[in-house]
């Protein structure tokens, strides 16, 4: 199966890509500068800053080519040249390397970089939920490689995805509170969510781009083992019995049930796995359980990720960029209260 993606082979985002090495696994780009948010006039879109994410495979290599391309790109970070960068990037926060507020062909834009094997194991495993997170979410795919890992990776990626929002859920659900609760994934536990983002960002993010998601999920929903998805209803109906959560806590991503594990079994018994969640299966409170699961692995990685960032900007591009986010979060909140 093929990931449903939203592709852009537009003409201004091949002059974008221009500018940088070529020697890429996989682009995309993100946020509001790609999809339209509520509240936004589409042709408010290409004021925002874009968000781009290229996953390559050789890090140190494509740093190398980077910084003798777009030296002005990068904070004091260059100096310590690729190799540093590289571990900075793969050792710190969640395996990405962002430069940030780059004017690049008439647009400002902010760039990530990842190892491919780093967004590999994030989207099989929720390492971090960093990237992975934000491939829960329609994106705009810009250039992708053949690669069988990073494709399975993808598509499991949307399947986890799917089994723990029905975790959180009650068993019968709109199409809509569904991508609400798959948007908001890995917005739990983000620092950025309480200091300094737009309260209102996973409905606005959904709200106008229903088709986008349904494009994403439909397939899977679809063949999903312990739901029934009533296409023309946008409804759908989970198996909340106690085989069927075991059956979806099972196939959960490794870090999320052993952040699962931490949380229901004392220090100190070492029971397994597979006993520990049979047992959260039959608790009524299993969702809350999976809910600050995905918390935990949030909070630790969009924490250090984000002092990663004042090294990769330098400390006068964090604190536009800061200023600009708390900006946004007020007038969201003076929205709300309107």
């Amino acid at each position: 199966m093929a990931v449903p993606t939203i592709h852009s082979t537009g003409f201004h985002f091949r002059r974008i890509l221009s500018h940088f090495p070529q020697d890429v696994t996989l682009a995309f780009a993100y946020g509001s500068g790609v999809l339209r948010q509520s509240g936004t006039p589409p042709s408010d879109i290409g004021n925002n800053m874009l968000d781009l994410v290229f996953s390559v495979d050789d890090p140190v290599t494509w740093h190398t080519m980077n910084i003798m391309q777009n030296r002005s790109h990068y904070s004091f970070m260059k100096y310590l040249g690729p190799k540093k960068i590289t571990q900075l990037q793969k050792n710190y926060g969640a395996g990405v390397y962002y430069n940030t507020l780059v004017p690049c062909d008439g647009k400002m834009i902010k760039y990530g970089i990842v190892s491919t094997d780093t967004l590999i194991e994030d989207l099989l495993h929720w390492k971090t939920l960093y990237i992975a997170g934000r491939l829960h979410k329609p994106v705009k795919m810009l250039t992708q490689k053949e690669n069988a890992r990073l494709q399975t990776a993808l598509i499991s990626n949307l399947k986890s995805a799917l089994t723990a929002a029905f975790l959180m859920l009650p068993e019968s659900i709109s199409e809509e509170d569904l991508y609400l609760q798959i948007a908001g994934l890995s917005y739990s536990g983000d620092f950025r969510m309480i200091v300094g983002e737009d309260k209102r960002k996973v409905l606005k993010i959904v709200k106008p781009n229903l088709p986008h998601f349904q494009k994403l999920y439909s397939n899977i929903l679809q063949e999903y083992p312990q739901a029934v998805y009533k296409h023309q209803q946008s409804t759908v109906e989970v198996d909340k019995s106690p085989e069927g959560q075991f059956t979806q806590l099972m196939s959960l991503p490794k870090t999320l049930q052993q952040k699962i594990t931490a949380l229901v079994d004392p220090p100190g018994r070492n029971r397994d796995v597979e006993e520990i969640l049979l047992q959260v299966a039959q608790d009524p409170d299993c969702g809350t359980v999976v809910q600050q699961a995905i918390f935990g692995i949030v909070k630790s990685s969009s924490l250090t990720q984000s002092a990663k960032g004042i090294l990769t900007a330098g400390m006068k591009k964090s604190v536009w960029y800061s200023t600009k986010k708390m900006y946004k979060m007020l007038q969201s909140m003076r929205g709300a209260s309107a």
